[in-house]
């Protein structure tokens, strides 16, 4: 398996993220997101609504944040008693060494009994801002490194839940009670398994010099303001999930390429060497078959391979996939087999779009019906798998009588939503598919019709299409040769609007 990280810089940055050849991730960076998941901010609250057991709070958001009351954390009141000394400058040691805990707020308390208006309080997004939608925080702040995440005002020492290995677990947690500063708990991440406490001991400095650096601005901090921000996305990246699998980063930004270099000598000085700086001769979307995939991948319908393919419905209360085998038909399979191969196809298909996309919240997958029971079991726990490297948080259920497979998954930002049609090039209102959406049609037909063995293929088409499909080295038309071992005549009619193209059998009939 191969992991490759393509970055395009311009008025936003955008980060691809490829596995194998094919695009699974989507990020874009904009320089004005003032409001990333893993800010932390020194706030105000605005009021208390009992009814919601919650409150408001002023970020510098046009709409206030949402704060709950299970989102406080257990030691809000130590929290609340430590900002209170060092906003006033009583406190200048940020260590929480000697500093005096209060007791846990009460798990089913009610939150007037904890804020008051005006009251100060840090919090950190948690959620940003999606449609109508404050951002949603909470105050149990934490701080990401690359190996462990630091919780300040806890004692408690965890591990993730992916690191299987009993005899690891208990190693991490050994090293890691080791060097953890009282006050301060500890989270171990995934990508610690394996790794010495010298590594583990630069990573955990490195957060509490941030946690120290976030204090020192607290003192006369206005209200309210920013007072640690997230790491730059393409370091956050990077940080979550790099590994030993990457075999390349290419970036077309020298200060951008340097940057990422000086940071993977921290991380993983060895992998340094893959970094590359791209050549601006094509763009680096372009040169690496991403605007392509971009243009077939978002959008209502999405092609899979043997004719397979998705219909993507979005409501505001949920998400819909529609599983369909299209027109393809298999002699040597009956119907149930067919369905169990489109469905573990489609099952890979929706775990890609799902991290592509960042959709979130509740999606219901209409599976194609399965009356084997051991079919069902195999769809869904394939789902699981392809689902694994998903690091958004999310929970499937097993397939419902009616074909169902129903999933929520974490929504932390605004779904990616990337326009795929364009205006109608024939001069008529409306808008159409994407020119390179209608080659990938085109090649989709080509294959089923070469499948129903016709011996003699002739496509008719504008001219534009046809000089894209027959010019250049190697042409389109060439890979089509050399993938099925059989030439296709290219006849550009001067008659047909932009989209439109014709298959025609060795009589010179339309093949429907």
């Amino acid at each position: 398996m191969n992991n490759e990280l393509i970055i395009r810089s311009g008025s936003s940055t955008d980060f691809a993220l490829l596995k194998d050849g094919k695009l699974i991730e989507l990020h874009k960076e904009e320089d004005d997101s003032n409001f990333a998941v893993g800010d932390i901010f020194i706030a105000k609250i605005r009021k208390s609504v009992p009814g919601l057991n919650a409150a408001f709070v002023n970020v510098g958001y046009e709409k206030d944040a949402f704060l709950h009351y299970h989102d406080l954390g257990p030691q809000v009141s130590s929290l609340l008693k430590f900002i209170k000394r060092v906003s006033t400058g009583k406190l200048k040691n940020y260590s929480l060494k000697d500093f005096p805990f209060e007791n846990d707020i009460d798990k089913h308390g009610v939150i007037t009994n904890v804020l008051k208006s005006n009251q100060s309080l840090l919090v950190q997004i948690v959620k940003e801002p999606i449609s109508t939608k404050g951002p949603r925080i909470s105050s149990e702040l934490s701080i990401a490194g690359r190996y462990i995440v630091l919780v300040p005002f806890s004692n408690r020492v965890s591990i993730s839940q992916k690191i299987e290995s009993t005899e690891e677990k208990e190693r991490l947690k050994r090293l890691v009670k080791s060097i953890r500063p009282k006050g301060f708990g500890i989270i171990v991440r995934t990508v610690a398994e394996g790794k010495k406490v010298a590594e583990l001991d630069k990573d955990l400095q490195n957060l509490v010099d941030r946690w120290t650096a976030m204090c020192k601005k607290m003192y006369k901090a206005h209200h309210p303001s920013k007072v640690l921000g997230e790491m730059n996305r393409a370091s956050s990246i990077l940080r979550d999930v790099f590994n030993d699998t990457f075999t390349s980063i290419v970036v077309d930004d020298e200060e951008l390429c340097n940057r990422i270099k000086e940071y993977l000598q921290e991380i993983a000085p060895k992998k340094e060497s893959i970094v590359k700086l791209h050549s601006p001769k094509v763009p680096i979307f372009e040169k690496h078959g991403i605007e392509r995939q971009i243009k077939t991948s978002f959008g209502k319908t999405v092609s899979m391979s043997k004719g397979a393919y998705l219909v993507i419905e979005h409501t505001e209360a949920m998400h819909v996939i529609d599983v369909n085998s299209g027109n393809r038909s298999n002699k040597a399979k009956n119907q149930e087999d067919t369905a169990l191969e489109v469905n573990l196809i489609s099952a890979a298909e929706v775990a890609r779009q799902l991290r592509l996309r960042d959709m979130g919240g509740i999606i219901v997958v209409d599976f194609i019906d399965m009356n084997n029971a051991d079919n069902r079991r195999t769809l869904f726990n394939h789902l699981r798998e392809e689902m694994k490297d998903d690091r958004a948080k999310h929970k499937i259920l097993p397939p419902s009588k009616f074909g169902l497979i129903q999933i929520t998954r974490q929504r932390v930002r605004p779904e990616m939503n990337i326009k795929t049609r364009e205006e109608n090039p024939n001069g008529t209102s409306g808008e159409v598919e994407a020119p390179i959406v209608l080659v990938e049609k085109i090649k989709v037909e080509l294959e089923k019709l070469i499948k129903k063995e016709h011996k003699k293929i002739t496509l008719s088409a504008h001219p534009f299409i046809a000089a894209f499909l027959t010019k250049g080295f190697p042409s389109t038309r060439s890979k089509w040769f050399l993938d099925h071992k059989r030439w296709v005549k290219i006849v550009p009619r001067d008659a047909y609007t932009y989209l439109e193209y014709h298959f025609h059998d060795k009589d010179g009939e339309v093949i429907k």
